[in-house]
């Protein structure tokens, strides 16, 4: 476990998957938007097969007292490409940069694992969650397919 700034990280195990849907479910509740539990959710089912035996991570945030504040998750989808995933924080955490050192943790993470390119598909109601990516410098992208929750593609080289 490492520490990410004063929160603690650690890479989530199965065991975790009943934390990690209630809160992006409580989340996506919050601005309106519909957990698909047997599409674009089910890797929450396996996280350890989704994320981390493909390549990827799936790492939790945890205040000092356990809970459960924060997920972020990258999916290898092309050689040299990765997929920003299930990047959401609690509500009583937000607003004091987590989610600026969350993105952060998440580059580091992929450039670490030699990945050129970070994609993510997101939802127009996130908007904070749009400022911090496009503030990091994402760009909007075309793409072929979008979950049904999202209505936009960012990418950035790394």
């Amino acid at each position: 476990m490492c520490i990410l700034r004063d929160m603690n990280i650690r890479s989530a195990r199965n065991e975790d998957a009943a934390a990690v849907r209630h809160l992006v479910f409580g989340v996506l509740a919050e601005y309106g938007l519909n957990p698909d539990p047997t599409g674009t959710d089910a890797d929450l089912d396996d996280i350890e097969a989704s994320y981390l035996t493909s390549g990827g991570i799936f790492d939790l945030v945890e205040d000092d007292s356990g809970r459960l504040i924060a997920t972020v998750g990258l999916f290898p989808r092309a050689p040299g490409v990765v997929e920003l995933r299930k990047m959401y924080v609690a509500k009583d955490a937000r607003g004091q940069g987590l989610g600026k050192r969350l993105l952060e943790h998440a580059i580091a993470r992929a450039r670490e694992r030699n990945f050129r390119r970070i994609e993510l598909e997101t939802a127009g109601a996130l908007v904070e969650a749009i400022g911090l990516y496009t503030g990091r410098g994402f760009t909007p992208m075309e793409t072929s397919h979008l979950a049904a929750r999202c209505d936009r593609a960012f990418g950035m080289a790394l």
